[in-house]
C-alpha cells in the first residue's frame, strides 16, 4: 500500500488582504528612500569633488555692497590683520550653506545673495607655527586649507552687520569696506596669493574706480 502525502502551498489568495498591503506600502517607502538617496550622494559628491588631499575643508566669503566695495575684518587675535569671513565645512554639509552660515556667525549677515563662485578650489599653507597651533586646536594633521569661494551681495543696511552676535565666539574687532587692492594688500601674506585670485576671478563685478572705504569697530 502506497501513502500519499499532500503538501500545503500557501497562495496569495489566502494571505489576507490587510497584510499584503503592508508589505506593499513598506516597499513603496524602502523604493522611496533609496530614490531619495540616489539623488543626493551624486550632489554630495559634485560639490565636494576635487577637495585635496590633507587640506581642511573650508568657505570664503567675497561680501559686496551697493558700491562694489568688499567687506573686511580685522582679527581680534592678529591686530592690523584684515581679512575676509571664512570657515570650515561642517560634516555633510555643503560648501554653499556653509557659507551663508560662517558670514551668519562671524558678522551676523543674513541679508546676502550668492552671486557668483570660484569653480574650484583654492589653497593655502599654514606657516610652522601657524600650523602648530591650529593643529592642536582642530586635532588634525592639515597642510593649510582649501576654500571654496563665494561671491555675495549685501542687499540689507549696515545695522544688520554685528561682529559680536553670539552665534559663535567674537573673532574680530572691526571691519570696513575696502577696494580689492587694499583687500589684498592687507592680508596676510600667507594668504595673499589666494586673495589675489579670488579678486582676480571676481573682477567684473568690482567698481573699477572704486570708493573710499569706511571702517567700523565692533567697539563702537
Amino acid at each position: 500500500m502506497v501513502s500519499v502525502t499532500h503538501s500545503h502551498k500557501t497562495t496569495l489568495s489566502s494571505v489576507p488582504l490587510s497584510l499584503l498591503l503592508q508589505i506593499s506600502l513598506s516597499l513603496d517607502l524602502l523604493l522611496a528612500q533609496i530614490y531619495i538617496a540616489s539623488l543626493l550622494r551624486p550632489h554630495r559628491r559634485l560639490q565636494m569633488d576635487g577637495l585635496p588631499s590633507g587640506y581642511r575643508p573650508n568657505v570664503g566669503v567675497c561680501l559686496i555692497n551697493s558700491d562694489n566695495q568688499i567687506f573686511v575684518a580685522s582679527r581680534l587675535n592678529v591686530p592690523g590683520a584684515w581679512q575676509m569671513p571664512q570657515g570650515g565645512i561642517e560634516d555633510n554639509e555643503e560648501p554653499r550653506s556653509a557659507a551663508i552660515r560662517e558670514l551668519r556667525e562671524e558678522t551676523g549677515i543674513v541679508s546676502a545673495e550668492i552671486i557668483a563662485e570660484v569653480p574650484n578650489w583654492l589653497t593655502y599653507d599654514f606657516p610652522p607655527a601657524v600650523k602648530t597651533k591650529v593643529n592642536r586646536l582642530w586635532g588634525g594633521e592639515w597642510h593649510g586649507q582649501a576654500q571654496k569661494w563665494f561671491l555675495m551681495r549685501f542687499t540689507k543696511d549696515e545695522s544688520e552687520i554685528n561682529l559680536a552676535n553670539g552665534e559663535a565666539d567674537p573673532e574680530f574687532a572691526e571691519w570696513k569696506w575696502a577696494s580689492p587692492e587694499e583687500v589684498v594688500e592687507q592680508a596676510v601674506d600667507y594668504k595673499r596669493p589666494t586673495y589675489e585670485e579670488v579678486v582676480r576671478t571676481f573682477g567684473p563685478y568690482f567698481n573699477v574706480n572704486g570708493v573710499p572705504s569706511k571702517c567700523k569697530s565692533s567697539k563702537w
